[in-house]
């Protein structure tokens, strides 16, 4: 299976698979992972409890960083989404209100699990600062808006 270098690029890919298109299942819901480990509080109050607010849960990076995708899978991704909305953002961290960097990518080195994404979607936000990131997206025909 393929590994991913930048989870915050994995979770983009998540994001499309799973919440999107559907065909990565099952569909993860921090809820009922919690209660699949004996945690009986809701998300929100459990983030709280163990001091991780705006800081991606240990539990659900676990998941899924665990997470396996197919390179069948992958090579069905032809665009990803980066908007502070996002299921999966939401899924790791419940409390996060999108105003910081947590969910940043930091790197592309993940690109060559994707062959076909052609259209990267909030990269213009995302990496206002970091120009070359933007170039090397372009550079691979990949629109970027």
């Amino acid at each position: 299976m393929p590994t991913f270098q930048d989870f915050n690029f994995k979770l983009l890919v998540v994001e499309k698979l799973m919440y999107d298109d559907g065909t990565l299942s099952p569909r993860f819901a921090l809820s009922e992972h919690l209660q699949g480990l004996g945690i009986t509080q809701a998300p929100y109050d459990y983030a709280y409890a163990v001091g991780k607010e705006f800081q991606v849960l240990d539990e659900a990076r676990a998941y899924f960083e665990a997470l396996e995708i197919s390179g069948d899978q992958l090579a069905t991704v032809d665009s990803v989404l980066f908007d502070g909305g996002n299921q999966a953002f939401m899924e790791c961290a419940p409390v996060w209100d999108g105003e910081d960097d947590l969910f940043d990518v930091r790197s592309l080195d993940d690109l060559d699990l994707v062959p076909n994404l052609r259209r990267f979607q909030g990269a213009e936000d995302l990496f206002y600062e970091r120009p070359e990131m933007l170039e090397a997206l372009t550079a691979r025909g990949i629109e970027v808006d």
